[in-house]
């Protein structure tokens, strides 16, 4: 009888703990949606100067040098983004905009732009794009690792909830974007480089969904021929709208230790030093306690 307890409880917490981590997959698709307005928008016609984008700078949008296309239109006719689980998650906090429902239904849509009012719906199709769009960083890299028993049970695979049929039937799976070898390897080296403050890991391991649509918008970069440098800048300043806080904290540590944050390397910004989990901790553990900030989670 004292077995068959035993049993049962670890029944019963096992099944606790399938709910709880279930939960947290659901929650996962759906927490960017608190910043949604009316008047969201996920372009704009105006385009960065040159003086504007040699600046690294924290801002409240950015315009990326590539055009969105009809990328949307691939994933929900593809059902990596299912239109009616989608349109359903934004109707409580008022519903798709216009100029949003063109990005995921149209063909001719301009240069994405996110800003702080879209950045949740801007990740969340990045997200999309990440996970299904075919490349080897998926299929052969850490994602892969049999010691986490399958692709399927990350954040960024389990918690895609979004899609029609099962998110794993979408993983590297659609070929939305094909790069060239170069290309390719420009993105395998940049996204090794690249940290997201909610985690330990590279970009190169996209585990979570912010590291997830990272990789996508690396490739969406390289596939239309944005340089390297670039990347890393353009990188810097979707970090700093998805990490707001993360990111005005190392502005300061900079400026504490007479860094110009103007005319620092966006590499060097996006590294381990400093923008992972534990560097950014490091370098908080180095500041006065008023210029400390929270630390940064995958959630909102």
């Amino acid at each position: 009888m004292e077995n068959e307890n035993k049993t049962k409880k670890e029944i019963d917490l096992k099944s606790l703990m399938n709910i709880v981590i279930v939960a947290a997959l659901i929650v996962g698709a759906s927490l960017y949606t608190a910043r949604l307005s009316k008047n969201q928008k996920l372009w704009h016609p105006a385009r960065l100067s040159p003086g504007q984008q040699k600046e690294i700078s924290l801002q409240d949008w950015v315009e990326l040098p590539v055009v969105w296309g009809d990328l949307g239109l691939q994933m929900t006719e593809a059902g990596v983004i299912d239109k009616e689980k989608f349109e359903a998650l934004y109707a409580s906090r008022g519903g798709l905009s216009e100029a949003d429902k063109k990005l995921l239904y149209d063909a001719d849509n301009g240069n994405l732009v996110i800003n702080t009012e879209n950045s949740g719906i801007a990740l969340n199709m990045l997200w999309a794009f990440g996970l299904a769009n075919k490349n080897p960083i998926l299929s052969e890299g850490p994602m892969m690792d049999p010691q986490y028993g399958g692709a399927g049970n990350f954040a960024s695979t389990g918690g895609w909830t979004l899609a029609r049929g099962n998110a794993m039937s979408h993983y590297s799976m659609h070929s939305f974007v094909t790069l060239t070898g170069e290309q390719q390897s420009i993105v395998e080296r940049v996204a090794k480089n690249i940290y997201r403050p909610c985690c330990d890991n590279s970009t190169y391991f996209p585990d979570c969904n912010h590291g997830m649509a990272m990789l996508g918008l690396l490739e969406l970069m390289a596939s239309q021929g944005v340089s390297e440098s670039n990347m890393y800048k353009f990188a810097l300043q979707f970090n700093a709208l998805w990490f707001p806080d993360t990111y005005e904290a190392i502005k300061t540590f900079f400026a504490s230790k007479n860094m110009d944050w103007n005319t620092a390397d966006p590499k060097k910004i996006l590294g381990a030093e400093y923008s992972s989990a534990s560097g950014y901790q490091k370098m908080l553990s180095q500041m006065k306690p008023q210029e400390q900030k929270g630390g940064a989670s995958c959630g909102a």
